[in-house]
């Protein structure tokens, strides 16, 4: 069923900013579907991931070391979702739990519940526990005369009430997740420590965190008193919306006749990433942090950005010479070479027999993309994106950090490919998004707008379907240069639920055994 949009519907887009080709394209992608990505192999080591021995990884150090003042560098880290998935089995167990029909270990054994032991258990270890404690007592005169079941449902409650905590309505970046000299730091405290590496004498370190506008406050908040830092906030732009659809694949329409329209995910960051000017960017997500392994993670961010200037370099060097008129077959063979073997970069069967100028361009418009280098870990489980060789449909090959809803699982060929991958997406890149002139490049040219992704929802007890963006490091990076190297899974510590924060590197390391 197809319904025309009317006059009232593209105001309602173009106030929005909303260019109308991007909602006729995704009303046509809720119709036709999207296809999945071909995933013609696993990236696995000297297969599309570098590993570095120990010279090499200390030489990369210090290069990055060497020329990191002659580059503007900042870090980026997203920073707008709630913690609300966090504290789900804490949720459900206020909305489940009731003691009239039993006792709080006769609810864990119902329900095959695993999360709310290890949180009882652990709860004195939790970097939030004396003050919510505390408030829990304040607020129960009776609190020494109660049983442990009640201690611990209030303590609970308290922790998630919109009227003390709140914790599951806040943002991660701002919650207590380590203690460290009995001070309380929350992640973005972490991530601003975590700048020294690439901080130039005399200049202050530049981090950049997309936040709601609602939570600004906070975030200021905590970082007023950074005096040798600069930060800096956007928010997801409205003109990044995607609009939402009833099952039938029309448009679904608010009690007034009106849109609704959705945040795009987190692939709408790709326009707060192309706001950004400087020379290098660092991203990283907002729950990736760590207290106790700060050793290998700057180590590897200064392998990573080592290896991103050595690259570019070369890379800026031979789109100069491509430029200059004394190209020869012997350069086009070197270059060529560089672009297959150092790049990732899939060439076309007939390039041989192309002519000399053909050569020529088509080179420079490979070369000539922003270059993201990411950091990948071994397979170990966890959900999310991973490294793949993906065939696109000239049939050229190329490195994709790919996520599961992308994957045909239906697939018998591609389901083995994806259970096969040997390793996994942490979210650690480093950037270059200027040209050999040193201008920026338009990130949103390098889009692949055919990555994005349709997720069921419910809107006012009705199901609706949004469309999701070409995610940040997925399809919205899809074009661009593409370097994988294995980093260790100590640089690699997000906290999904509340529970991660008792792992060893979320602890003081006066706790761990």
């Amino acid at each position: 069923m197809e319904e025309k949009l009317s006059k009232k519907d593209i105001k309602q887009i173009q106030d929005k900013g909303i260019l109308l080709d991007k909602i006729e394209q995704q009303l046509q992608f809720f119709t036709n579907g999207i296809a999945k990505v071909n995933l013609e192999k696993s990236a696995t080591i000297n297969d599309g991931i570098l590993v570095f021995s120990t010279e090499e990884i200390e030489e990369l150090c210090q290069f990055f070391d060497k020329n990191k003042s002659n580059r503007t560098i900042k870090k980026f880290v997203p920073a707008s979702g709630a913690a609300s998935r966090m504290f789900k089995f804490l949720i459900e167990f206020l909305t489940e739990f009731s003691f009239e029909e039993g006792t709080i270990n006769s609810y864990i054994n119902h329900k095959q519940e695993h999360d709310l032991p290890v949180f009882l258990v652990g709860m004195k270890d939790f970097p939030f526990y004396s003050e919510v404690k505390d408030q829990v007592i304040q607020l129960n005169s009776n609190y020494y005369e109660l049983e442990k079941d009640e201690k611990d449902y209030l303590f609970i409650k308290t922790l998630l009430s919109s009227e003390y905590f709140n914790f599951a309505n806040k943002p991660k970046g701002i919650l207590p997740f380590h203690t460290k000299d009995k001070a309380v730091l929350t992640p973005v405290e972490e991530h601003l420590s975590e700048t020294f590496f690439y901080k130039k004498e005399g200049e202050k370190a530049k981090v950049h965190f997309t936040i709601s506008k609602e939570h600004q406050e906070h975030f200021e908040t905590i970082t007023k008193n950074q005096s040798n830092i600069d930060v800096t906030y956007s928010y997801q732009k409205e003109s990044t919306d995607t609009i939402a659809v009833n099952l039938d694949n029309t448009p679904f329409r608010l009690e007034d006749g009106s849109l609704l329209f959705r945040p795009g995910g987190h692939g709408a960051l790709i326009e707060n990433l192309n706001q950004l000017e400087s020379d290098i960017i660092f991203i990283k997500n907002i729950d990736n942090v760590s207290q106790n392994h700060i050793v290998d993670i700057i180590k590897y961010k200064k392998v990573l950005g080592g290896l991103l200037i050595k690259i570019q370099e070369q890379v800026f060097d031979y789109l100069e010479k491509l430029e200059s008129k004394n190209v020869t077959e012997e350069l086009i063979t070197e270059i060529k070479s560089f672009a297959k073997e150092k790049l990732n970069i899939s060439l076309p069967i007939s390039f041989d027999k192309f002519q000399l100028e053909y050569k020529v361009e088509f080179l420079f418009n490979e070369l000539n993309r922003p270059i993201r280098v990411c950091g990948m870990v071994k397979n170990e489980g966890e959900p999310g994106g991973g490294p793949f060789w993906v065939k696109n449909e000239n049939g050229l090959s190329s490195l994709q950090i790919v996520e599961t809803s992308q994957i045909n699982l239906k697939d018998k060929v591609q389901k083995k490919i994806a259970e096969f991958a040997t390793h996994f997406n942490p979210v650690d890149l480093v950037c270059g998004i200027k040209d050999y002139k040193n201008k920026k490049f338009d990130l949103t040219q390098f889009v692949d707008e055919k990555t994005g992704f349709i997720v069921e929802k419910n809107k006012f007890g009705k199901p609706v379907k949004s469309f999701e963006l070409p995610g940040l490091w997925n399809g919205a990076m899809a074009n661009w240069i593409t370097l994988f190297v294995e980093v260790p899974l100590s640089t690699f510590n997000p906290v999904k639920t509340v529970n991660d924060l008792l792992k060893p590197s979320h602890q003081p390391e006066d706790k761990i055994a």
